[in-house]
């Protein structure tokens, strides 16, 4: 049996994302989606969010063959972990590509571990996580770019943004 993971942050997923994982269960007999834990970022939705999400967005489009979870080690680690000898990796067109080779070499020498990239679809290739959460931080629509269940959370997390935003620049002016 052929395991492959796809990991990423998932902050939040998209439909880009979700493309990928769904054409990945195509080709493999069982794909872990797994929502990796980077310390050098800070993420708008707790782990155990992100995992919820993508696994309810799965469940919506009828992929069976999918397992969703978390880690905070590495990849390569949690490869060796699930017996999986795939990395699936989806590239746009906005410099991916060099980012992601580097990766797949070291993951390659120190878990022995292929990396697959697939071409992300036309239609969904400008989408990311960072133009979702911008999009949605200066109002604009982000409804088709990620799951529905993910529009009110997003709209939900950026008023406790702002709210904190707010509580800070009110206790600064009060401090003066």
């Amino acid at each position: 049996m052929t395991i492959a993971v796809c990991p990423g942050s998932y902050d939040p997923v998209t439909a880009g994302h979700l493309d990928v994982i769904e054409r990945s269960a195509r080709f493999f007999e069982e794909v872990h989606v797994v929502v990796a834990v980077n310390a050098a970022k800070t993420p708008m939705f707790p782990t155990e969010t992100r995992v919820d999400v993508i696994r309810r967005a799965l469940e919506k489009d009828g992929c069976t063959n999918v397992v969703v979870s978390s880690t905070t080690g590495l990849i390569t680690d949690y490869c060796r972990q699930v017996g999986a000898t795939v990395i699936v990796k989806g590239l746009r067109q906005n410099g991916d590509y060099e980012a992601e080779l580097g990766m797949a070499l070291v993951n390659r020498k120190i878990g022995d571990v292929e990396t697959v990239f697939l071409p992300a679809d036309p239609v969904l290739e400008h989408i990311s996580s960072s133009i979702v959460k911008d999009v949605a931080r200066h109002g604009g629509d982000v409804t088709g770019m990620v799951p529905d269940c993910v529009v009110p959370m997003l709209t939900e997390a950026l008023s406790r943004e702002a709210a904190a935003r707010d509580a800070i620049a009110s206790k600064e002016r009060n401090a003066s």
